[in-house]
């Protein structure tokens, strides 16, 4: 499947300035696996961060010393901004793709601990294949937060992706998923699956950065339906549990395109492209943008 990696800078380096730092992932945008590509779902997630970290859920306080796991790392952006909050993670994807993930971390390590080596946890690299119950066992199940961003992109690979989460789960366990509408049919064939397992959220684009946001840019912040029950909880806990999480006050304040047609969101996606368009210096998040629109219209021109 041809994914728009027109959206990654044509150099292999991926600066970005979040939580106070200025750290640098290395990409391979040209090699066969996606997953050493910097996607901007991950830079929407770490910037969430950043927008949310001075209080509540996603405050150094309440994260510190919380296990987190992330499926299908890549490059690590997603998970080094948990560590950079007190979390002790361990980032994890295929086989092949691990070099170029270990680098990316111990490069950003030295780079926070010249700066400011108090507010870090841990973070560590692993291998795991989605489905392979060795792998699962070796990162010692289950954890406080499961991640992800852009890791579903084709149908057939939603499966696996449920039954690890639901392998590295507690009770408790809290799943924060990021994700970019490429397919109409992957993304509703997710929410229902979604839905089907846990309270799902869609974080507001009111919680989200001012910049690092798009249409097509969704979070998601879910609980286990049934996480009440383990702890004699009222039947209404699950899903406050899920609210408070999201930072949100209350039913009003919610954004909940999740429940949103598919159409609707497209046609959000279209105005906002439409409203960018000018003659204005595109900062460099627009230009990666406009990078990943231009590659889905381009994705199935066949040069002869």
């Amino acid at each position: 499947m041809a994914l728009d990696r027109l959206n990654s800078p044509t150099t292999f380096e991926m600066p970005l300035e979040v939580l106070g730092h200025e750290l640098q992932f290395t990409q391979d945008p040209n090699s066969k696996h996606l997953g050493t590509t910097v996607w901007d779902s991950s830079l929407v997630f770490a910037k969430f961060l950043e927008r949310n970290c001075r209080k509540g859920r996603f405050s150094p306080a309440k994260l510190k010393g919380k296990r987190v796991i992330e499926l299908g790392a890549g490059c690590g952006v997603s998970g080094f901004g948990m560590a950079m909050l007190g979390c002790d993670v361990i980032v994890t994807d295929q086989k092949e793709v691990l070099p170029l993930l270990q680098r990316n971390i111990e490069r950003n390590i030295s780079r926070v601990m010249q700066k400011n080596p108090e507010s870090f946890g841990s973070i560590k690299v692993a291998e795991l294949q989605w489905g392979d119950e060795s792998h699962i066992k070796a990162v010692d199940p289950p954890f406080d937060y499961i991640i992800g961003t852009d890791v579903v992109y084709v149908e057939h690979l939603l499966e696996p992706l449920l039954q690890t989460i639901l392998a590295l789960s507690g009770p408790r366990t809290t799943i924060l998923l990021g994700h970019e509408i490429r397919s109409t049919c992957v993304h509703e064939k997710m929410l229902e699956m979604w839905k089907q397992n846990f309270d799902v959220k869609n974080v507001p684009k009111s919680k989200m950065d001012e910049t690092y946001q798009h249409p097509s840019i969704q979070l998601f912040i879910m609980g286990f339906k049934n996480s009440a029950e383990s702890t004699g909880n009222s039947g209404q806990a699950a899903a406050e549990k899920v609210d408070d999480q999201t930072g949100v006050e209350g039913k009003s304040g919610e954004e909940n395109l999740a429940m949103e047609p598919s159409s609707s969101v497209e046609k959000n996606v279209e105005d906002h492209e439409k409203a960018a368009t000018g003659t204005k210096k595109l900062s460099e998040w627009e230009a990666r943008r406009y990078g990943s629109m231009a590659a889905r219209i381009l994705k199935d021109v066949k040069i002869s």
